[in-house]
């Protein structure tokens, strides 16, 4: 039996969030994780095989790996030895761009691992188990991607408090794009400071403003009202150009997704390149504004989360 994982997007209040407002995330149900599990021969022991990165991780010669923090707390709440078996993994989730691949696949290795031992785990079972290995990817991660990723739901973040997932009843069609271009989220980071700390007042006004508008967002997500979501992604683009976090190549993106109709569109996660998320008005617009951007040359992807799945 197979087992997946979604990725996920910042949707609102980046940057804005390291100043203590709220951010939303929410799940990409269209890219996934996967994972399985083969029973192998007596005394092989535990067996991770992460099949896109060509590595086979073991308990006991790699403890220290995400995917083996992982292995070790099932096992641990299921009160199990190490079984003989393989858990195969694959991921659609591109890496190291924002998208919470290591939450996704450390999830999905839990989720088939505790199905082999006939564990049952709740979802805030698998958020808190993906946590710690997060630790070992992030150092000091949020909390935001495993809440997300396990929850497969919306989620409220502010720093300092734990990370409230909310339901959308719409189903909530977005496109991702890619600008080609990586950037540093260390420095990007430090710039907002930088550029804070010499003009505090403008910037605290920017800040606020985002936290403002994450806040009318979700309560338009709650209610459905796609067309409002859609204008306060806009609005939040312009706030994260105005804090010195966008690219021309993000501006691009965004413009060809509004004029192929989308809703609404920004930058999505750091900045300074990365990806751009956009809102379709249904699978239709989703397409278009997918094939909008693949026909300007740059990578899309679409997902959806809310609503009947």
């Amino acid at each position: 039996m197979e087992f997946t994982a979604p990725g996920k997007v910042i949707l609102f209040g980046e940057h804005a969030v390291v100043y203590g407002h709220p951010a939303i995330a929410v799940p990409l149900s269209g890219l996934r994780a996967r994972a399985w599990v083969e029973p192998t021969r007596d005394g092989a022991g535990l067996v991770i095989h992460a099949r896109d990165l060509g590595q086979r991780l073991t308990l006991g010669g790699d403890p220290a790996h995400q995917f083996s923090v992982a292995a070790q707390a099932v096992l641990a709440r299921a009160g199990a030895p190490e079984p003989n078996a393989t858990v195969n993994l694959e991921s659609a989730i591109p890496s190291a761009v924002g998208m919470g691949s290591s939450a996704a696949t450390s999830t999905a290795v839990c989720r088939a691992l505790a199905a082999h031992l006939g564990a049952e785990l709740s979802a805030n079972a698998v958020s808190n188990i993906v946590f710690q290995a997060e630790r070992v990817v992030h150092g000091t991660p949020s909390g935001i991607d495993n809440t997300v990723v396990a929850h497969e739901e919306p989620v409220w973040f502010t720093s300092g408090k734990p990370p409230r997932p909310f339901r959308s009843p719409a189903r909530c069609h977005l496109v991702l794009g890619n600008t080609g271009i990586t950037a540093s989220t260390g420095e990007l980071v430090a710039g907002v400071r930088e550029r804070h700390d010499t003009e505090p007042r403008l910037y605290d006004g920017y800040f606020a403003a985002i936290g403002a508008l994450v806040g009318d967002a979700r309560a338009a997500l709650k209610e459905g009202e796609l067309a409002r979501v859609g204008k306060l992604m806009d609005a939040n683009h312009k706030l994260l150009n105005n804090i010195g976090v966008g690219h021309s190549r993000l501006d691009e993106l965004v413009a060809i997704a509004r004029d192929a109709g989308a809703l609404g569109a920004k930058l999505t996660g750091k900045g300074g390149g990365g990806n751009m998320v956009a809102l379709t008005e249904g699978a239709d617009g989703q397409a278009a504004v997918a094939q909008a951007l693949t026909e300007a040359g740059y990578t899309a992807y679409e997902t959806a989360f809310g609503g009947a799945t």
